[in-house]
């Protein structure tokens, strides 16, 4: 696999000029088919569709909001009191072994999958290689003591538990791992995110009353920035949830493979944060297989249509396409996998 483009930034602003209005008429067409396949096939009225919809956006928008502020308020953080040479000093100098402990900073900016984009962007533009971003980016949704903490109270100690951890860490480092060894970072990342050398001395640092104005000042701008990707991804969770009914799902979930995709693809569509999955995934554990529910559990927060659409407003296009698939047949091979030998 090669991830190396070459367009110049004459060739690539106009297609970005074009595109966003592109992406907005797709999201209003698709909402509008589901809300007509919806009220041709449940049986209810159109009003009663639309408020379906409307609960069901307004669920996900409000759960999903206060991790982006904090995403964006630590974002704030990072641009006020951290510069490149701080960044470096902690960093392993070994590419790959900085890849590999990228799985772990979630110990450190314990965020969710909306709030982990701003704060990842932001570590990009200060020099963090796209490989440990990355590598961050999919691990830090669970790897974060909050997300530990509910997914204990849920399943307790053990396979699933245990089984999380695992599988997220080696997904996650896997999918940096083949980033550090195809592709250069400004072949990744959009120009916004990528970390530009300054030859020039650095400014002395901020005092706390500066750096705090500062700090509010690049996340409201992130804030608004990033806000309207999640606004348009939580548009097409909503949509998706009233145009795929959950029973359908439900229905083709069954056996050691068949369970394992529809539990992965009810994950992207749900969009429910990691913070709370696990209390949705106990649900379902009388009905699918354990396979299913790590499966479930490991990829949704890596990778769902929120996080699809703010993946947009980081790394360019091609990049994004590979954030989702590879990801998802790595967590597919792993449930896959576990539901095999539990099966022996």
């Amino acid at each position: 696999m090669h991830l190396s483009t070459s367009h110049s930034p004459s060739d690539s602003q106009p297609l970005r000029v074009t595109v966003r209005p592109l992406l907005w008429v797709g999201v209003v067409v698709f909402v509008a088919a589901a809300l007509l396949y919806g009220t041709l096939n449940t049986g209810l009225d159109f009003f009663t569709v639309v408020g379906l919809f409307s609960t069901r956006f307004l669920g996900i928008y409000i759960e999903a909001v206060p991790f982006l502020l904090m995403g964006t308020f630590t974002s704030g953080l990072i641009e006020a009191f951290v510069r490149h040479d701080d960044l470096m000093r902690v960093m392993p100098r070994n590419r790959y072994l900085a890849t590999g402990l990228g799985a772990f900073l979630g110990l450190v900016f314990p965020v969710c999958e909306c709030g982990v984009v701003p704060v990842a962007r932001r570590l990009f533009t200060k020099g963090l290689p796209a490989s440990v971003g990355i590598t961050f980016l999919l691990a830090a949704p669970f790897m974060n003591p909050i997300v530990f903490a509910s997914t204990f109270i849920a399943f307790g100690w053990g396979v699933i538990f245990v089984g999380r951890f695992v599988i997220t860490a080696l997904v996650a480092i896997s999918v940096g791992l083949m980033f550090a060894l195809t592709a250069r970072d400004e072949d990744v990342l959009l120009p916004t995110a990528c970390y530009v050398p300054n030859a020039a001395p650095p400014p002395p640092r901020a005092t706390w009353r500066s750096g705090f104005t500062q700090t509010l000042t690049v996340a409201t701008s992130e804030f608004f920035e990033i806000g309207r990707y999640l606004v348009i991804g939580c548009l097409l969770a909503a949509g998706m949830q009233t145009f795929i009914p959950q029973e359908t799902l439900l229905r083709i979930g069954s056996g050691q493979v068949g369970s394992v995709l529809a539990m992965q693809a009810f994950a992207f569509i749900l969009s429910v944060c990691s913070t709370v999955d696990s209390f949705l995934a106990l649900a379902f554990v009388n009905t699918f297989t354990t396979g299913a529910i790590l499966a479930f559990l490991s990829f949704g927060p890596m990778v769902d249509v929120k996080s699809t659409l703010l993946f947009l407003g980081v790394f360019k296009r091609r990049t994004v396409v590979y954030l989702v698939a590879v990801p998802f047949a790595l967590n597919a091979l792993a449930g896959v996998l576990v539901n095999v030998w539990l099966a022996r």
